[in-house]
């Protein structure tokens, strides 16, 4: 499928200024994130196409590329780790963008933030961002949940502190900028990338003495059990970034962080729509018929008591107030039961013969086919 036109998706003018195609990402992100609807695959599709466009609209460089070749300027080129390559874009590419220019204010307040600080740049180039999916239970879901997490990740190395070594010295692959150029020759023209520097990675600055445990780098490999604490009402796509828990920064650089992706189990008797619960509700054709009381589980609450009328078709759907899952945002969904006559399988000498003996009652009858055989009314109750 053909991408959009990049000005198209943020619905700017190709003059647009760069505070115009921030703010005009800013309001589609936030209406279509992935934690504002959950389980909707074409708003998160909507999130990425909008994240993607502002990658390339926000960089100058970019910008003009794009704007000259069109899609063919941000695909990948082939080599040197040119930041416009977008062709393995995906969520987590999203999400990162996303918190990247909004973290402070983003999605992350709903989870409380996270509590390993401002992620202000300090010193050098900034670690990466790990990723870990936590698998969730419905009950884990309504209820919330504190989760164990083993995390595997770069630390300030101790016998350097985090420095790489001694006697710094202007590195000679990329003359101190910290930054290498290549100029590629294509279809389109010439192309400049401009990529982290190999071999100081991007510092500008070598160590006449490295440090032996870290090799330079600055950073040691290291395990951590960290516990994460989730809140009711999360559902599968949503995020809890976790400040300063990815890996730290080469050579002193701030850490990355760490992002709990969360995934729910598929539950055995309930199906979780948004907020509310569905379940089928087996009934026997007497009670169906004749009317009574039924108990309905419920996730968190035992069992509750659901009174059939008289007459009740198969399909019928009794909403139950307050007995779903809480809502991020506040408040509690439903749980809605859909009522489905019980036919048994086998039926002994006995219960054939009083079936035989309704059936040939006139009362038994059914309808003739047609659209209003069923027309009675459906309300959830």
């Amino acid at each position: 499928m053909a991408k959009r036109d990049y000005y198209e998706v943020l619905g700017v003018p190709r003059g647009a200024s760069e505070d115009e195609i921030k703010k005009a990402y800013r309001k589609i992100a936030f209406e279509q994130h992935p934690d504002r609807n959950p389980g909707d695959t074409a708003a998160e599709g909507r999130f990425k196409e909008a994240t993607e466009a502002y990658e390339v609209l926000r960089d100058a460089g970019q910008r003009a590329r794009y704007d000259q070749f069109g899609h063919a300027a941000t695909g990948s080129t082939g080599g040197g780790g040119a930041s416009y390559d977008f062709s393995g874009f995906d969520l987590a590419d999203a999400l990162r963008a996303f918190m990247r220019e909004f973290g402070q204010g983003g999605f992350e307040d709903v989870f409380g933030g996270g509590s390993a600080g401002p992620r202000g740049r300090v010193g050098g180039q900034r670690g990466s961002d790990l990723q870990v999916r936590v698998t969730l239970t419905l009950e884990e879901v309504a209820a919330g949940a504190e989760k164990k997490i083993r995390v595997k990740h770069r630390k300030p190395c101790g016998t350097c502190q985090g420095k790489g070594g001694t006697g710094e010295t202007a590195c000679t692959q990329c003359q101190g900028r910290g930054q290498v150029r290549r100029v590629q020759q294509s279809v389109f023209g010439q192309f400049v990338n401009i990529s982290t520097c190999p071999r100081c990675d991007g510092a500008g600055q070598v160590f006449r003495e490295p440090c032996k445990a870290c090799k330079g780098d600055g950073r040691v490999q290291e395990t951590e059990t960290v516990n994460v604490k989730i809140p009711p009402g999360v559902s599968t796509g949503n995020f809890i970034p976790i400040r300063g828990l990815g890996d730290a920064g080469p050579r002193g650089g701030p850490a990355g962080d760490l992002i709990v992706i969360i995934e729910e189990k598929e539950h055995a008797v309930f199906e979780r729509h948004g907020d509310d619960l569905h379940l089928d509700l087996p009934v026997s054709f007497a009670t169906a018929a004749l009317g009574g009381k039924v108990e309905v589980p419920t996730l968190d609450s035992g069992k509750a008591t659901v009174s059939i009328p008289s007459a009740t078709p198969s399909g019928q759907v009794f909403r139950l107030r307050g007995k779903g899952v809480p809502s991020l945002h506040g408040g509690r969904g439903d749980l809605l039961a859909a009522v489905r006559v019980w036919i048994p399988e086998r039926l002994g000498s006995a219960e054939k013969k009083l079936l035989e003996e309704l059936q040939k009652s006139e009362a038994m009858k059914p309808p003739k086919p047609g659209r209003a055989a069923f027309a009675r009314s459906r309300d959830d109750h």
